[in-house]
Parts: structure tokens; sequence; C-alpha cells
């Protein structure tokens, strides 16, 4: 009897030997083709910061893919202000400012509006308002140049052309339908029983909305400004094709700037302008990434 026992524990053992040989195995092959892919990936922006801190010299020596010599600085200060762009002997910080002017409102009022069209769509429906979403939720699937020509005479129309001020409500406008979408959503599982409470209370559209909507919407405010953020200031179509010369957002002079005719190529002052141009939304998924997992995850799980 006893001879069973030990027997079948030594088979247990073994066999809970190979499992976790096998585990481990496995996880080796996992984190091993994620580290691949992850060095793979980042190699391009690796090349472009340590350009950055090059000579143009080194890398004309050195080709671009090298570790530099030393840590030079010189770079970024003339590619913020004495760069060349587009005829433009002024560096990337207007065009960088510009970039601010337009994404800072934009988000702000795309996300506003956004969060209040969620809040009547999934808690004040009228007659049609599945309709009204369905036609807006279109605009998430309709690719920007769909809409080019109708901005553009819109924006001649109402004397915004070619201004910051003119991207900033196409964006706005353009955004709404993505930030409708999760503000919607994610409205939608708020119980309805906690809103009608407030109603027989006394509370009425703006102050539910203030009161009960807000403080419980923080996840996917958050997740719905990295979005719009990012989106907005990633974006390069309206930016190139709206605005022109000092009025184009960094993207687009960052475009210009690589498609110039000079045969010379400051690759060193280059990258610094492109690490200058990226550096924003790095940083905002830097920051904020946790919680824009976070709260798309809350979204989900509500």
């Amino acid at each position: 009897m006893a001879d069973a026992v030990l027997a079948t524990n030594a088979v247990e053992d073994k066999e809970a030997a190979i499992a976790s040989r096998r585990r481990l195995v496995s996880r080796i092959v996992i984190y091993g083709l994620l580290a691949l892919i992850s060095i793979f990936y980042i190699i391009p922006l690796a090349v472009v910061i340590l350009n950055s801190f090059r000579t143009n010299a080194e890398i004309g020596a050195n080709g671009l893919i090298s570790l530099p010599n030393s840590f030079r600085l010189d770079a970024w200060p003339q590619a913020w202000n004495d760069f060349c762009i587009g005829g433009q002997c002024e560096g990337v910080a207007r065009y960088f400012w510009n970039s601010v002017s337009m994404v800072v409102p934009a988000t702000i009022i795309s996300t506003a509006l956004g969060a209040i069209n969620g809040y009547i769509l999934s808690k004040w429906k009228f007659p049609g308002s599945e309709i009204v979403f369905g036609c807006m939720l279109l605009g998430v699937f309709m690719p920007g140049q769909i809409a080019l020509l109708p901005w553009a005479f819109l924006l001649g129309q109402l004397g915004l052309s070619n201004s910051v001020y003119g991207l900033v409500l196409v964006h706005c406008i353009q955004g709404l339908s993505f930030t409708t979408l999760f503000f919607r959503n994610y409205y939608v599982s708020i119980p309805d029983d906690l809103l009608k409470a407030a109603r027989i209370d006394g509370a009425g559209f703006w102050r539910i909305f203030w009161k009960i909507i807000i403080p419980l919407s923080p996840p996917i405010i958050i997740v719905t400004v990295i979005w719009q953020f990012t989106g907005i200031w990633n974006e390069y179509l309206f930016g190139v094709v709206l605005n022109s010369g000092s009025n184009q957002p960094i993207t687009a002079a960052l475009v210009a700037l690589s498609m110039s005719g000079t045969t010379v190529r400051t690759y060193d002052v280059m990258s610094a302008a492109v690490l200058i141009g990226a550096l924003p939304p790095l940083l905002v998924y830097f920051f904020g990434g946790k919680y824009f997992v976070r709260g798309l995850t809350q979204g989900a799980i509500k």
C-alpha cells in the first residue's frame, strides 16, 4: 500500500515537473517574441534620438545607424529657433505653438460636447435618438478625405481659411463621432434608477449632469482626452491641405522639411525637430497610458 502511494506521488511529482518546465518554456518563448517585437518597433525611435545628439559630420562619416562618439545638444536649439522650413527660417517653434493652440481647445471642446451628446443619447432619449446616434456613428468610419472639399468651402465662407482657428473648428466637429461614441457607451451602464431618483428630488437636466454624471465620468474623460489629444496632434491631412506656410501645425511642417529640395541634409537638426514634434503625444502616453488602459477596462467591465 505504501509502495503504491509512493509510486503515485512520484508520478504526480514528475507530471508537475513536466508541466512546470512547459510553462517555463512557454513563458520564455512568449517574452522572447515580445522582446524582439519591442526592439524592432523601437529601433527607428532610438536611431532618431541618437542622431539628435550627434553632429552632422559624424552622421555623414559613420552613417545614420551608429552610436554617437559624443553627446551634443547643439541640434536642439537650432531645430527650435533657426531651422528653415518652407522658406521660413525660424525653427519649429512657431509650428509647435500652432499645434498647441489647435490641440488644446479642440480637445477640450470636443470632449465636452461628446460628454453632453453621450448623456443625451443615453439618458434623455427622444423619438429618433437612435437614428441621430447612428448618423453620428457614420463619422467614425468616414475617411477624412471625403470632408476636405466641404471644409475648405465652409472655412472660406466663415473667413477661417488658413488659420489655426479653422483647424480647431474642423477637429472639434471631426472628433464628435468618437467622443459621442465613447461617452454614450459609458453612460449606458449608469443605472437609470439613479437619475429617476434625482428627478424625483427636483434635479433637472444640467444639475443631474454636473452632480451625478460628471463625478462618475473620470475614467472615460481620461480615455477621450488622451485619444483626442494624440489624434489631433498627429493629424496631417487637414493641416497640410487647409493651411499653408507659417499657419501649419508641426506635423505638416515636418513633412515639408523632409521633402525640401535642399541637397545638404542636416540629419542632426532634422532628428531633433522630429523629436520636438513627437514629444507631446509621447509624454501624454508616458504619464497617462496606465489611466488610458484603466479607463478602457472600467468602461468594458461596466
